[in-house]
């Protein structure tokens, strides 16, 4: 396995604090790509099912994916590209980084398009963090980079959110000096809060010098919130990622980006680069060339989200500030009882979080699939 890691990465490796008896599992790492099991949220929420198959006629809410798919338009551009898979189509992913470069204001050299985000997030820790070099995330956040960074021997640091439910910026830029990586998803998974921009900015002005923050802006489309990527352009110490996974509906076609300055994104293609699926380009493609695709679903699933926590409120059931796809609701009592009990009136939902306990993740899915929630979702609390 030590043969998979280069020379020049085994020195970088030493140097970072790594030693010899960790090469056998970065080099699996490496190896192994996507395939790792902490990788991506479909394997999260496989997880939280521990493994009993989903019955074909149940509700999914949980794993933040949309119930609407991808667009017509993007739908007929996968459809037209079937018939050319058989080849890499390198050029079409360097058209779609180079239109997502120009809407995003930066140059097309601080683009690199992945298969999802879950993978530039996961190279971004091998890329910055060590065992001398932590992995700084908030309690609860999306865990996948946590796991990746206890498996490769990194520290990994949590900070409680704080009571306005935003990342609390003042204790991640304290938590260790020897901070490798910074991560901050906003809005947050799996509460949909928002942190401030302004806040942002100050974790980016005052983190530790030799860190660097990434800024997952996985929900950010379903929130109306100023992205950060301006600062990307201002050549920051900053990475930037997006996924086509949630708004655009496009989970299960693999489609996302990690937007930095091109020093910062070689090491994080230092640990692997993968062909992105034709197919999932061409959606990609087709839906940044809608520009009201956004705002329009921006509206839609915001209008469903706050009908279906204006029910859980009148039910006496309290819900942090949601501006995502997803919400947490307080349960009042241990969280699994509830996500066991409505398994069994066929409505899936979100794993449990260890820092939210008594509450469950919910997925914003269609009117009618909210309507079949909360009728089950009264049946088992009451």
């Amino acid at each position: 396995m030590q043969s998979i890691l280069s020379s020049q990465q085994q020195q970088d490796f030493l140097r970072r604090g790594f030693s010899r008896r960790h090469f056998g599992r970065l080099a699996s790492v490496i190896a192994a790509g996507a395939t790792l099991p902490f990788y991506n949220e479909s394997a999260l929420a496989q997880q939280s099912q521990k493994g009993a198959p989903i019955p074909p006629d149940a509700i999914r809410l949980n794993a933040n994916e949309s119930p609407w798919g991808p667009c017509p338009e993007a739908a007929d551009a996968i459809h037209n590209i079937v018939q050319r898979g058989g080849r890499y189509l390198y050029e079409q992913t360097n058209e779609f980084v180079e239109l997502l470069a120009s809407q995003e204001g930066v140059p097309a050299s601080y683009v690199r398009a992945y298969p999802g985000s879950s993978a530039p997030l996961h190279q971004a820790i091998l890329g910055f963090c060590s065992p001398q070099k932590s992995y700084v995330s908030a309690d609860p956040t999306y865990e996948a980079g946590g796991d990746a960074a206890q498996f490769i021997g990194a520290k990994h640091v949590t900070v409680p959110l704080r009571k306005d439910w935003a990342h609390d910026v003042k204790a991640m830029a304290k938590a260790d000096p020897n901070a490798g990586l910074l991560y901050l998803c906003n809005p947050n998974n799996p509460t949909g809060s928002l942190t401030p921009r302004a806040d942002i900015e100050w974790l980016l002005a005052n983190k530790p010098a030799s860190s660097v923050l990434m800024v997952d802006e996985a929900y950010l489309h379903l929130s109306g919130a100023p992205s950060v990527i301006d600062l990307v352009a201002k050549d920051k110490e900053i990475v930037v990622l997006r996924t086509f996974s949630k708004l655009y509906g496009m989970a299960g076609l693999r489609l996302g980006a990690a937007i930095a300055r091109p020093d910062l994104l070689k090491k994080i293609t230092d640990y692997g680069a993968f062909a992105v699926p034709v197919t999932a380009v061409a959606g990609g493609f087709a839906s940044l060339k809608l520009p009201n695709l956004v705002p329009q679903r921006r509206k839609m699933i915001g209008d469903i989200r706050e009908e279906t926590i204006a029910f859980l409120e009148k039910h006496n059931f309290s819900v942090p500030p949601s501006k995502s796809n997803c919400f947490m609701v307080d349960v009042k009592r241990p969280g699994e009882q509830v996500i066991e009990a409505m398994r069994k009136e066929k409505v899936i939902i979100g794993r449990l979080f260890p820092a939210m306990p008594n509450h469950v993740r919910i997925t914003v899915g269609t009117r009618e699939e909210m309507q079949k929630f909360q009728a089950a979702f009264l049946k088992v609390t009451a």
